[in-house]
């Protein structure tokens, strides 16, 4: 009886790596394929004139005027400038929701004091304040990073609170009656326990990170995708407002797939989450 459960666990763990292959395989040829259909409409909408060109121009127009683009310099700066601002505003947003959200879900009073202030910023839209902030802070790249910090803070600041919150009063016991410190169970506990949410929420901010240095580049900027976006659609430029329309989805799907990838490594003690992931 042992022998043939060792037989079976070693079938079992020779079969493994196989299946993770296969999976792992699935996993990007899906995309590809969805591309591949999006791409062969599109050429069959050009194809068919159901629009005109200057509307929806043919995928060929768009690739040459990429590679225009790229070889004259503009795309690497318009990018580089969109990508340096919200990533400066994902770091200025998500440390200060954390931050906040870890004191609202600790303290009730400070919750009922800064809860209306924080509905009314979010309920507002971030176009309706964002020529504001323009104003206040100028057209340069500040005005892009507060932008894309305040778009990106109260998703994360209420996973921080959900996430925080959430952590089993059991748990929180039995570390206080083994003598823990603050700092022990703020490390050991509540983190660790909390992690699952925090990054799910971070995966959301990073895509509206992308939003907010794009809507504070539509108001005024001298660079980024957004003023080239403004440019192109002034000079009814169609391919050139798609390249840049592109090249926003690339960046957003680049960082979303990064924190898949360190929310795999990091909860890689979670086995139902690491296969969904």
């Amino acid at each position: 009886m042992q022998a043939s459960t060792r037989r079976i666990q070693l079938l079992r763990q020779r079969t493994r790596p196989a299946r993770t292959a296969a999976r792992l395989t699935y996993r990007a040829f899906i995309p590809m394929l969805t591309l591949l259909f999006v791409l062969v409409l599109w050429q069959l909408v050009t194809m068919l004139e159901l629009y005109p060109a200057f509307i929806i121009p043919p995928p060929r127009a768009v690739v040459e005027r990429f590679w225009e683009a790229l070889l004259d310099g503009q795309l690497w700066l318009h990018t580089s400038t969109t990508v340096s601002q919200m990533l400066l505003g994902l770091l200025v947003g998500v440390s200060t929701a954390v931050t906040l959200g870890y004191f609202i879900a600790k303290s009730e009073t400070l919750e009922n004091a800064l809860s209306p202030l924080i509905v009314a910023v979010q309920a507002t839209p971030v176009v309706a304040y964002a020529p504001l902030l323009v104003i206040m802070f100028g057209d340069g790249a500040t005005s892009k990073i507060v932008i894309s910090g305040l778009i990106v803070f109260f998703p994360m600041l209420m996973n921080t609170i959900i996430g925080i919150r959430g952590v089993p009063n059991e748990l929180h016991e039995l570390m206080c009656g083994l003598n823990a410190t603050r700092w022990q169970l703020f490390t050991k506990l509540e983190i660790p326990a909390s992690l699952p949410i925090l990054l799910g929420g971070l995966k959301v901010s990073a895509t509206l990170a992308v939003i907010g240095a794009v809507v504070g580049e539509f108001v005024g900027a001298e660079a980024g995708l957004g003023r080239w976006i403004n440019i192109a659609r002034y000079d009814f430029d169609t391919p050139l407002v798609f390249v840049a329309v592109f090249m926003l989805a690339f960046i957003a799907r680049t960082l979303f797939g990064v924190i898949s990838w360190i929310e795999r490594r990091v909860l890689a003690w979670q086995p139902a989450r690491h296969l969904s992931s």
